[in-house]
């Protein structure tokens, strides 16, 4: 069966709005880094390109909201005050480690965490095991 030329160019014409075809708006920059195992880094907004940026050993502080990745829900968030941690150090799961390292204080990513970069195997109160998470985080300082 051969492609239709509608449905190409109606594809054309939304990536060419900066709209997925589900009708959501695309996010600024809406660039996003895969890695084969699972692991993904979309930029959602970018910060100033004179901010400062999260390196290894500094402790940053972020706001985020974090989901399961199966159904959606809502498990844990940071929206109020900042959650602070040092980079790069294993002071928090390994996808996060990876997924702020290089933000710029201001930008928003959405970080899609694999089971091996997450959690892994064990349950961790409401997050089942062997579960890809979904992070959205915005870096709010540098310490």
């Amino acid at each position: 069966e051969g492609k239709r030329p509608a449905a190409a160019k109606d594809k054309r014409a939304a990536k060419a709005r900066k709209e997925p075809e589900s009708g959501q708006a695309q996010p600024e920059g809406g660039s996003v880094r895969r890695y084969p195992n699972g692991f993904e880094v979309q930029t959602l907004s970018q910060g100033p390109p004179d901010g400062r940026i999260a390196k290894p050993g500094k402790r940053v502080a972020v706001k985020y909201v974090g989901r399961l990745k199966a159904t959606g829900k809502v498990f844990d968030k940071a929206s109020g005050k900042p959650f602070n941690f040092r980079l790069g150090v294993g002071e928090v799961i390994k996808g996060w480690d990876l997924g702020v390292r290089g933000m710029r204080v201001g930008e928003k990513r959405r970080l899609t965490v694999p089971p091996a970069l997450g959690y892994g195997g064990q349950r961790t109160g409401p997050i089942p095991a062997n579960s890809t998470l979904v992070f959205d985080v915005e870096l709010v300082d540098i310490k």
